[in-house]
């Protein structure tokens, strides 16, 4: 091990993140309701130009009157080469109500985006004296981003959670494609009998985005998956996506809530696995040895802490539910 420890990252629930545009309050109700661990509305793309003041007012008004529970509430703001951000992150600070738990900056280039977000809402706070520090989340949807992904990681201490944006990062890469997240046609190839094999073009921009999140202690979160009428692949994306390190997934529909959350639920089978991996290393070391057989597999101490991350996840639910 390193003399460099890595972070924990933050004890949030976050399997999945249940986004609703904010010209639209009659959802609000319903997504406060649901089954998500984090409420994302949004002022941003699912927001018309025309609807940017109205939205900013629904939202205001649903943070103090609508239950949110125990969720995590956090508001997506416009992109800093918008007029509208400001607007958006005054009307979610300059005010008294503490309910909210996050903003969200999209379109993140480099750490100067983040740092500019948090002058003023670091300006907002004292000037409102307000008792609670909001937290940032953050999408990574650009070249630019991905190349300046380790500046980004270290930008602020408020910075909990980073997405990663599919749609906006393929037009920004000048990829042939207009699906959002997934597979995609003429990037995955044909086995011998014809199927297709689930294989997709994100892996690299996730790996960085993932290993810049776990380095410093921030969730790694997969972004939006389009099909909402394709369950197949929404769960195969979401467990490439658990495979690789992310700590859940966004659902841009309720019937994808249920989906991410069975990905990023770990299975009675996998923590008895997981169990019993630690049983058995256990009865290892008190015999001396640093490796055992569990199931027929070799395993040693880097075993436990795989079994570990399963076990951590499976209490954060529990403790939660």
């Amino acid at each position: 091990m390193s003399f460099l420890i890595q972070p924990p990252i933050p004890e949030r629930l976050n399997r999945c993140q249940l986004f609703g545009p904010g010209s639209r309050p009659e959802l609000f109700e319903k997504m406060a309701s649901s089954q998500a661990d984090v409420i994302n509305l949004d002022l941003e793309d699912s927001v018309a130009p025309p609807s940017k003041v109205e939205a900013r007012q629904n939202i205001s008004e649903a943070i103090s009157n609508i239950d949110w529970s125990d969720k995590t509430l956090s508001v997506r703001i416009n992109g800093l080469d918008t007029e509208y951000w400001v607007d958006d992150v005054l009307s979610l600070v300059d005010n008294s109500i503490e309910r909210l738990d996050c903003i969200m900056i999209p379109k993140v280039g480099n750490s100067s985006d983040i740092y500019t977000v948090d002058a003023l809402v670091t300006a907002l706070e004292k000037k409102n004296k307000r008792k609670k520090s909001l937290k940032f989340e953050i999408i990574i949807e650009t070249a630019a981003g991905i190349e300046n992904i380790n500046e980004i990681a270290l930008a602020s201490d408020r910075l909990v959670a980073m997405s990663f944006g599919v749609a906006d990062y393929a037009a920004s890469m000048g990829m042939q494609t207009t699906n959002i997240g997934g597979t995609q046609e003429g990037y995955y190839t044909n086995s011998e009998n014809g199927e297709k094999l689930f294989m997709d073009p994100w892996h690299h921009p996730m790996v960085a985005m993932i290993a810049a999140c776990r380095a410093n202690g921030i969730l790694p979160v997969d972004g939006p998956f389009g099909d909402i009428s394709d369950k197949e692949n929404y769960i195969a994306q979401a467990k490439r996506s658990a495979t690789l390190g992310m700590s859940g997934k966004w659902a841009i529909h309720p019937s994808q809530v249920e989906l991410a959350n069975q990905v990023f639920t770990p299975s009675e089978k996998a923590i008895e696995n997981a169990e019993g991996i630690i049983s058995a290393m256990e009865a290892a070391e008190a015999k001396g040895a640093g490796a055992a057989v569990f199931n027929g597999k070799l395993i040693d101490i880097a075993s436990i802490k795989q079994a570990k991350v399963l076990i951590d996840q499976h209490n954060k639910i529990k403790n939660t539910s």
